[in-house]
């Protein structure tokens, strides 16, 4: 008999969700992508893919593309090729559920991707696009810096701290800890980040309850130990 507990549950004005590993399971297109990079360049697939979860596509170019490679022209082809490719790309189990749920102007999608990119990976796993969608176009800096996250909150007209933040990265955990959101780990990321944190399987683990204007975040904590349902 495992030992029962009761769910976390918090109080929140806004929720902020990564796409990608939190959303969207998006892995054979991402791998797909990233191998026709490794092999026109002569790179090794898995040191990239070790790295460019949850960071622009620019950025990764940027580390790994050799000498003369123009990093601009490399990234705009790879984003054309994701953006045109969705098959295989599929919710997260609970992700449409919880969505659903949420009231308009309460929750924003804050990703690494460019904007066609998160419509059409939205579009393709049945998901809606919400009024904030803050991506790669519209910050300065990706994750692991928090201005995405910030941002976000702000258009919401949310303090940072009054946000949980749903992610499934290194890059994206370390951009929601810094902005000051209450961060929750999705799926198996086991990075020095996630130490701490709390932690849900995916998201049939997390319900949503609304009422004067806030929400109240429910969830399955895996970090707490086993549940008996």
């Amino acid at each position: 008999m495992t030992e029962a507990r009761t769910p976390t549950s918090v109080v929140a004005a806004a929720l902020l969700f990564d796409m990608d590993g939190t959303l969207v399971d998006s892995t054979a297109v991402v791998e797909r992508t990233w191998r026709s990079f490794a092999t026109r360049h002569g790179l090794d697939l898995a040191r990239i893919l070790a790295v460019s979860h949850g960071r622009r596509t620019e950025e990764t170019v940027a580390e790994f593309a050799p000498a003369g490679v123009d990093v601009e022209a490399e990234a705009a082809r790879l984003s054309a090729q994701e953006v045109a490719d969705t098959e295989g790309i599929i919710a997260v189990p609970g992700a449409a559920t919880l969505l659903a749920s949420l009231p308009e102007g309460s929750w924003a999608l804050v990703t690494s991707a460019g904007r066609a990119l998160a419509e059409a990976r939205m579009g393709a796993a049945g998901l809606p696009v919400p009024s904030v969608v803050i991506s790669a176009e519209d910050v300065t800096a990706g994750k692991p810096s928090p201005e995405g996250y910030l941002a976000a909150a702000g258009r919401l007209a949310a303090a940072p701290e009054h946000t949980v933040v749903f992610e499934d990265a290194e890059a994206g955990l370390l951009a929601a800890r810094a902005s000051g959101a209450r961060t929750v780990v999705v799926g198996a990321c086991a990075a020095p980040v996630t130490e701490g944190l709390d932690r849900v399987a995916d998201l049939r683990a997390v319900w949503v309850e609304c009422a004067a204007g806030r929400l109240r975040v429910s969830y399955r904590n895996t970090n707490r130990g086993p549940v008996n349902d």
